[in-house]
């Protein structure tokens, strides 16, 4: 394998240069062949073990942590990666360039008093959802493989320990560009920029730093709305955790909606409902000001007029937003974006909130024309659908097409994902393995995946997720 670091080539205020810490007794657990192949790791899996785990270093790999700050629930911290290292950079068969990050692979100068290790459950949640995202259509980083540590970690109690590989297009985040604003100088935060405009691909023109906001702006009006669309709960949208990249990044206490509702929170530290199903996309904007801040100074020497440029270009983050999010809203229901589709869309998830209608499950029926579920028997959503049949007329194969590619058949559900982490922490992947194939395949509409899929027992209104750290 021959890395590169290009990261490295930034002053070195922006990381630290650290190996990992071995591990116990490091065990393949799954490894994902369709990442490894594209990347080039073509030897037997095992082989890779400890340099996965962290035991080894790959010859040409330069290892390091990564500082950033961010704000976390509104209050800003210098932060870091404290229990991920960055092993460098992969060229893929694609010609893209991929960053190879282990985490969990032991403490760095981030740590803050942390142990820099990971458990099993919180690591195999990454890589589920993450591949799951993935064959969704949505961006995210994805992940190479998991190894079981061989060790003990404490939390709320003595969890089995593991090192997650985890693969992005770039770690840059929003943090990172707060670092350099708040703790470097104007030269360090215009090297960080013009690295993240050369690395991410950011369309070269006189205003390079105006194209960098209006791009990330642009990449994350879609992400969010593709969230949105899936019913996806990242659960901790704090700065250092929004990539310029445009990717998902960072799956901690995350989740899918079961029942429709805005107010939705799964996540055991969000008491306040900040981060709510309903509140990420104001919460987006919010964090996309932030980044917008934080570029001032290389926008204009003058503040007032550094300002009047920001403001102008975080104004297009809404309508680019509501743009992305309602065409894919009325590709659910096999309809073109116009505003009275828009207006019967939304009715429509107004009647699925009243009613507490499992999201996924009422979106599939809905494509199958199956309206024995109790949600369709309502006299008000029996007077919907008679707007929304006059509004398609004759359902084509392509009104079809569209809400079958819009509409999953699988998700992740939340008690399914959690029943197969529970399993493997006993030492069993029977369960994962099995989630995962179906995974794979979600808008395959066939009778194995609508057999597969399963609502929860209940409302599914208290599971609530852990970060894991």
């Amino acid at each position: 394998m021959h890395f590169t670091q290009s990261y490295l080539t930034l002053p070195a205020t922006f990381y630290k240069e650290i190996l990992p810490t071995p591990v116990a007794e490091p065990q393949l657990i799954i490894w994902n062949e369709s990442v490894a192949e594209e990347l080039g790791f073509s030897d037997t899996p095992t082989n890779y073990t400890k340099f996965l785990a962290g035991n080894e270093t790959f010859e040409s790999s330069q290892p390091i942590a990564q500082a950033y700050a961010g704000h976390q629930f509104a209050n800003f911290t210098m932060l870091g990666d404290g229990r991920a290292i960055l092993l460098g950079e992969l060229k893929a068969k694609n010609d893209s360039t991929y960053d190879i990050q282990l985490k969990g692979s032991g403490r760095t100068p981030f740590s803050r008093g942390g142990d820099g290790r990971a458990a099993l459950g919180p690591m195999l949640r990454e890589y589920i959802i993450s591949e799951a995202m993935h064959h969704l259509g949505i961006p995210t980083t994805r992940s190479l493989a998991v190894i079981y540590s061989g060790e003990g970690i404490q939390r709320e109690t003595v969890k089995p320990g593991a090192v997650l590989t985890r693969i992005a297009k770039s770690h840059i985040r929003v943090g990172t560009f707060q670092y350099a604003a708040q703790f470097g100088s104007i030269e360090e935060l215009r090297a960080l920029a013009d690295y993240t405009i050369e690395h991410l691909f950011i369309p070269e023109n006189e205003k390079p730093y105006e194209s960098l906001l209006q791009e990330v702006i642009q990449r994350q009006a879609t992400l969010i709305a593709q969230w949105q669309l899936i019913g996806f709960v990242h659960g901790v949208m704090n700065t250092d955790n929004m990539a310029l990249s445009g990717e998902t990044i960072d799956y901690g206490p995350c989740a899918f909606l079961d029942n429709y509702d805005p107010a939705t929170v799964f996540s055991s530290i969000d008491q306040q409902g900040r981060y709510a199903y309903g509140n990420q996309p104001g919460i987006a904007g919010w964090n996309l000001a932030r980044f917008a801040e934080s570029l001032l100074p290389l926008l204009s020497d003058n503040q007032e007029q550094a300002v009047e440029r920001a403001q102008a270009i975080l104004d297009s983050y809404p309508k680019l937003f509501e743009q992305a999010y309602n065409e894919g809203l009325c590709r659910k229901f096999g309809l073109t974006q116009t505003t009275e589709n828009t207006k019967l869309a939304s009715d429509f998830l107004q009647l699925m909130q009243t009613h507490k209608a499992d999201y996924t499950d009422t979106f599939r029926a809905l494509t199958l024309q199956d309206y024995s579920h109790d949600f369709f028997g309502h006299t008000e959503v029996q007077s919907w659908l008679e707007r929304f049949e006059q509004s398609m007329g004759t359902r084509t194969s392509q009104h079809q097409h569209m809400m079958e590619a819009s509409n999953p058949v699988i998700i992740p559900r939340n008690h399914l994902v959690q029943q197969a982490l529970d399993e493997a922490e006993t030492g069993s992947m029977e369960k994962v393995i099995t989630l995962l194939e179906h995974l794979e395949k979600p808008y395959t509409y066939s009778p194995a995946q609508l057999d597969f899929d399963q609502r929860p027992p209940e409302t599914g209104r208290d599971f609530v997720t852990y970060c894991g750290t």
